[in-house]
């Protein structure tokens, strides 16, 4: 397995980072955390599950549910960003360690209930209450400190729907199978391979989905063409846990594995002289930009390379990588107006990775099958009949503000048109719209028995997201050259296929 050679010279404590990820689990591993049934609200404010009879009875799985700092910063000067970059990883980090406490401290929670909250939330909230603290002092030593932040570092416990009986109904299939019951693949009956998701709850036929996919209305405006680019499926096979948008100049800042095509300079200490100068897997080779997303796995017990590592086993993402078996990145027009070029650089990321516990406002997951494309689930992933591959589609902001290539959240330079009309929120300009489209050949998972005769499939995240459906998403870097842009836009804007 081909992985990104770190440049060192770039990690600016990245390292350093990285290293206060880490943590060390027992000999058992990972394994289902329990956290009871009836709400208490502690004397901080700080909610957790239990039960009323006091540790027995139904019992669920829970996660960590902290809100997410870095979509309420709206301004951050070019000055302070990579030092609040740092500090936002480290708080994904920190995360990350209470949630892997929570999963290793089944038995003690079982016999205190007193105990996530006591070891794992609060000291959880006083580290992030210091990190959010240096990231406000950061912002204020050069520009105007940001208000109210402090108020995000109180975490709560929240169930994850990944419910399980001691004895009988599980997720609503009838089988029989208690919570840590393995199922012959080192599979958690209910919580997937590394403990932590998914259950047959997040599955659902596809062939019981209506059709629910609309087009904008359109005008004689609109820019109807359209522009393929062919990077290929990752052949290469290059992976690694970066997030160059998101958390630049920090190792393992996805804390989940990603596929790159396109750009092979990408990992979280590129610049943009190392995009201009980086090879390329694209056919035409004046498109050198970096299209990745989050792997899907096979939870049938592959240790793959990573099974050890952060962003890997380590971090709950386990199970044989699955590389796609076709990959379109199509760009497209708007229903409204002509578009016009890409700035060169430009981030764009769609979805949201921490949906599940951030709420749907980002979320832009869409799965589906081939041949009932037209059904789109963001929450669930699809049963596909016999016949009928996976699909994986992500259609990119393509409105943007035209001024800036990226925003403190990396949300606000870039919009989505309005879905009936087509038209960009007022100041901004249409853009190539990209269509990302991965298409895997995955066996139906069965459900009766949680995944015994047939594996579970489920998209790498961070792990308190527990791998649900709704948290798939993309990340974009443009790197296309002038010539090719203005190409692009010329065909998207006469109506034309080009590639």
């Amino acid at each position: 397995m081909r992985r990104n050679t770190r440049k060192r010279s770039k990690t600016r404590g990245g390292k350093a980072i990285a290293a206060a990820a880490a943590l060390t689990l027992g000999a058992g591993g990972l394994v289902a955390v329990n956290v009871y049934a009836s709400a208490h609200e502690t004397p901080d404010g700080n909610t957790v599950k239990q039960s009323p009879q006091g540790g027995t009875g139904q019992a669920e799985a829970s996660t960590i549910d902290c809100p997410d700092v870095g979509s309420r910063l709206q301004q951050v000067p070019d000055r302070a960003r990579s030092e609040v970059d740092r500090e936002l990883a480290a708080l994904d980090s920190q995360v990350s360690e209470a949630y892997q406490r929570l999963q290793s401290s089944t038995r003690a929670i079982q016999q205190d209930n007193s105990f996530a909250n006591n070891a794992i939330i609060v000291p959880l909230k006083d580290k992030r209450a210091a990190t959010i603290d240096r990231i406000a002092i950061a912002i204020g030593r050069v520009g105007n400190k940001p208000q109210g932040i402090e108020a995000l570092a109180a975490c709560t416990l929240r169930a994850s729907g990944n419910q399980s009986d001691t004895g009988g109904n599980q997720n609503g299939q009838e089988n029989g199978q208690g919570q840590e019951q393995d199922n012959g693949q080192g599979q958690p009956a209910n919580g997937g391979q590394a403990g932590n998701g998914p259950v047959a709850a997040d599955f659902v036929d596809i062939t019981s989905v209506k059709p629910n996919v609309t087009a904008p209305r359109g005008s004689q405006q609109a820019s109807r063409g359209s522009f393929a680019t062919q990077c290929g499926v990752n052949e290469n096979k290059l992976y690694n846990t970066d997030n160059v948008i998101v958390a630049p100049g920090v190792d393992n800042g996805a804390h989940h594995t990603h596929d790159y095509v396109g750009n092979q300079a990408n990992d979280a200490f590129a610049d943009n002289d190392d995009f201009a100068g980086g090879e390329t897997t694209c056919q035409n080779q004046g498109d050198k930009s970096s299209y990745y997303w989050p792997v899907l796995r096979l939870q049938d017990g592959t240790e793959e390379f990573d099974a050890e590592q952060q962003g890997g086993g380590a971090e709950g993402n386990a199970g044989k990588i699955l590389t796609a078996s076709q990959v379109t990145l199509d760009y497209v027009g708007n229903a409204s107006s002509k578009v016009v070029a890409m700035p060169k650089f430009l981030r764009i990321i769609t979805g949201d990775a921490k949906a599940f516990t951030n709420g749907t406002k980002n979320a832009n997951a869409a799965w589906s099958c081939t041949g009932f494309e037209n059904r789109q689930l963001t929450d669930k992933y699809p049963i596909c009949p016999e016949g009928s591959s996976l699909v994986r589609t992500s259609k990119f902001q393509s409105c943007w503000d035209g001024q800036n290539v990226d925003s403190a959240n990396h949300r606000a330079h870039v919009a989505f048109a309005d879905p009936k009309s087509g038209a960009c929120p007022s100041g901004f300009k249409a853009v190539p719209q990209l269509v990302q489209r991965l298409v895997y050949d995955v066996d139906a998972p069965s459900l009766n028995d949680s995944g015994q005769s047939s594996p579970f499939y489920a998209v790498d995240g961070f792990p308190e997201q527990m791998h649900k459906p709704i948290t798939d998403h993309g990340d974009f870097v443009n790197v296309f050259d002038e010539q090719l842009m203005n190409k692009m836009v010329r065909c998207i804007n006469t109506g034309r296929q080009c590639q």
